[in-house]
Parts: C-alpha cells; structure tokens; sequence
C-alpha cells in the first residue's frame, strides 16, 4: 500500500514551531515589568532638556524624564511539591535617548561608557535568580535564593531616589520568622568600575561585598511598624590593589532606621535614618572604595496622604550631609509635592514641585539650587495615585542658580538660568 505524500509546506521550520507551541500544555509564566517613555521639546527649540541640580543625587521626575526606559521581566513556579517550591525569575533592562526610530546599543568614544545622549542606549541583566521557598525545615516561611536581583530596595517615587538599595548578584535567606520580626541576611557584589592603580597607571577592578542583615516587619505602635538594618561593604582587594597607596578606604558601615506609619490621612508616612562611615557613603549601602574617610547623615521623610476625597498627594523631605576628610563633601536639601487631582474615574491634573539645594563643604566653593515646576494632565488606569498606565500631557519650568544644571543639553544655552519644556508621556508598571 502507497502511503498518502504529506504536503511539503508542513515540514517548513516556522509550521513545525507553530505545531509545537499548539501542541505543548500551556506555561503559567509571569510578565511583569516597568516602562516609560514619550516625546518632548523645549521652548525655543531642540529635544526634550531635563533638569537636575549639579551634585544633587536626584531629580524631581514629572515632566523631567528625557529618556526611554524598560523593564521586562520573566518568572516562573518550577517545581513545587507540598508546601515547598522553587522560582526562577529574570529581567532585562533597557534605557535610550528616545530620539530615534532605532536606537541600538552603542558605545561612545570617551573610555568605552555610554553617554547619556548618544543616540544609542543600553541594555542590561538587571535580575537572574532562583528563589527556594520553605526549603528548610528549621525555618518555615523563609526563603534561600541565589542570583543577580533587585533586593528590598527603598526609594523616592517622585524623584526616584533609592536611598537603600544592595541590589546585585548575591544569595541569602530572608523573611526567616522571629516572631517579632522578619530577619534576612544576604551578601551581594559590586564591582567599582574606574579602578587605576596609582604606581603604574593600570590596574583591575575592585570587588565590592556587602553584608546586608535586616529585621523588619517590628510592631512597635498602632499600624505602625520598624525596619532596622546593618550593612557592612568591604573592598576584597587582589594582592596588587592591597599595594596600591591610593586606595585606603577599603570598607564602610551603613545603619538605618525606618519607621513605616500606615492609616496616616488615608496613606502612610515613611520616616529613614541613615548613618554611615567611609566607603559607603557614596550609595545607598554598597561599598566603593574611594581615597577618604568619612561620615554621612541622612534623613528621608516621605508619604501619600489623602487631602480630600478627590485629592491625593506624596511628598518628600530629605536632609543628607557627607563629611569627608579631604573636603570633598556636601550637604543636600530636597523638598517635593506633587498633589493629584481626580475628576473622574480615569482623568485627573498632578502638579509637581520640586527643590534642591547643594551647599559643598570644600571652601570657596559656591551653593546651588533648583526649583522645578510641572503640570500635567492624566489619564490612568484608576483613580488612585499609583494607577497605571498613564498617558500624561506636560509642561515643566526649572529655574537654576549657582551654576549650570547637572543634566547638560544642546537645547538649553550655556548662559539660561532657566528653561521650559513640554511634552507626552507614558508611564506603566505590571
């Protein structure tokens, strides 16, 4: 008996995958993520200019972001049995200049390191890890995991300050039940970048480890509850870079305090104290190694409160003073609001104010501050103030004074000490 000739486009590689993917039981993946990205302008001509103060750590975000950036994330329950399971999550980043079409990955000609506005962008392996829950038996709840991961960061919504974030490749255990608090501990890396051997002028990067040990979840009044960490980050210096005179600061202490008040005027307040020592002042609890001692103050206060039933808004006050030796320090001040007003179920009007000051320690050296204003309407998947997507129209004015901004732009003249920018923009987290 003949057999019956299959037809000849069933055998082509796009039909077999297609057949495959028909054929396979379905996957439970998670799909999260964060994007942004719009199009702007700035009066008087030229690209979308953004303004931060020169030294500030942070900009006031509404209307101020001049950049396309994503995350893409992917996640999945792999094996679970009982009460004890495994998950495997992974993210990629991306962030470019939004001003073309196509922008791939590129590198600019000053050392290798992508300039924020070169028409190319940049991705990156933000997180790649592998999470083991309830594995052991001592420890119901906890949770081991080893990777490269975003881990317990805290930060500033409305200017994006992450004021306690070790995030890296690492492994811990977390969320271990105290019974009065939830304790985790974990070590993660941090490679400083721009290591110069100071005899020969060459030299390799300094690996950075920190010790990250955390108790939290600590009841300590009516809906209010205390977190309390300790980082420790030393350099683990090769031979060569122990010999290296230029590099003594080789380690640095970092203690917060943070006291979370839920049920406050419809939202929560967020109250951070900071205190650290030598190389881990110039983050927010990762070590690098620098050439001075020091010490640093940090104070955050943050909140979203409801003002009416149709008003919500967050502020923002942070108070941070870096005392080093050689006098290369400096004092910040920063205050923001942004009120939101909903007049409906998806519309609403945001204004944002923003203000930061820099005072330097070194002598002779001048203050300067920025003073940022935006009003933009939206339209948000909700009412509430962390609704998203949104799609916003803006329009943003910056005023500076001691000096050029720290954002540089061919759009804003050398000479302004002010400048108005306008725009569309979309926001969304999932």
């Amino acid at each position: 008996m003949k057999h019956k000739q299959m037809p000849p486009f069933l055998f082509k590689p796009g039909y077999v995958l297609a057949a495959m993917l028909v054929s396979a039981p379905a996957l439970a993946v998670d799909f999260h993520g964060y994007m942004r990205s719009g199009v702007g302008a700035t009066a008087g001509g030229g690209d979308q200019a953004c303004f931060q103060a020169a030294g500030a750590p942070a900009k006031y975000r509404l209307g101020n972001e001049c950049e396309t950036y994503a995350e893409i994330g992917l996640g999945q329950e792999v094996w679970k049995e009982g009460d004890k399971s495994f998950y495997v999550d992974s993210m990629i980043a991306y962030n470019s200049r939004q001003a073309n079409d196509y922008e791939a990955t590129r590198t600019d000609t000053n050392g290798g390191a992508n300039h924020p506005f070169d028409e190319g962008g940049d991705v990156a392996i933000r997180q790649f890890n592998v999470v083991g829950h309830n594995l052991i038996e001592s420890l119901p709840g906890a949770d081991i995991w080893a990777g490269k991961r975003y881990y317990k960061r805290h930060d500033v919504h409305i200017n994006d300050y992450y004021y306690w974030d070790v995030s890296g490749p690492g492994a811990g255990i977390e969320d271990i039940d105290l019974g009065f608090a939830k304790a985790s501990i974990a070590w993660i890396r941090n490679t400083d970048g721009d290591y110069v051997y100071q005899g020969s002028g060459t030299g390799t990067n300094i690996a950075n480890d920190t010790l990250d040990i955390r108790l939290a979840e600590i009841d300590v009044n009516p809906n209010g509850k205390l977190e309390i960490g300790y980082d420790y980050g030393k350099a683990n210096l090769t031979d060569e870079q122990e010999r290296d005179p230029g590099y003594t600061d080789q380690k640095g202490h970092l203690i917060t305090l943070e006291h979370t008040q839920g049920d406050w005027f419809g939202g929560y307040n967020k109250l951070a104290l900071q205190y650290g020592t030598d190389g881990i002042i110039g983050s927010s609890g990762r070590n690098s190694t620098g050439n001075s001692d020091g010490k640093m103050l940090r104070l955050v206060n943050q909140g979203v409160v409801g003002l009416t039933d149709n008003i919500e808004m967050m502020y923002v006050q942070i108070y941070e003073d870096r005392d080093f030796d050689n006098d290369s320090g400096q004092e910040w001040l920063s205050f923001g609001v942004r009120p939101v007003y909903k007049w409906n179920e998806t519309m609403s009007t945001a204004l944002e104010f923003g203000y930061d000051r820099i005072d330097p320690q070194a002598d002779g050296e001048r203050s300067r501050d920025l003073k940022k204003l935006t009003l933009a309407q939206q339209w948000s998947a909700g009412r509430s103030f962390w609704a998203r997507p949104q799609i916003r129209v803006f329009a943003t004015y910056a005023k500076w004074d001691g000096g050029r901004y720290q954002a540089a732009s061919e759009s804003i003249d050398a000479g302004d000490d002010d400048g108005l920018t306008f725009g569309v923009q979309a926001e969304a987290w999932w």
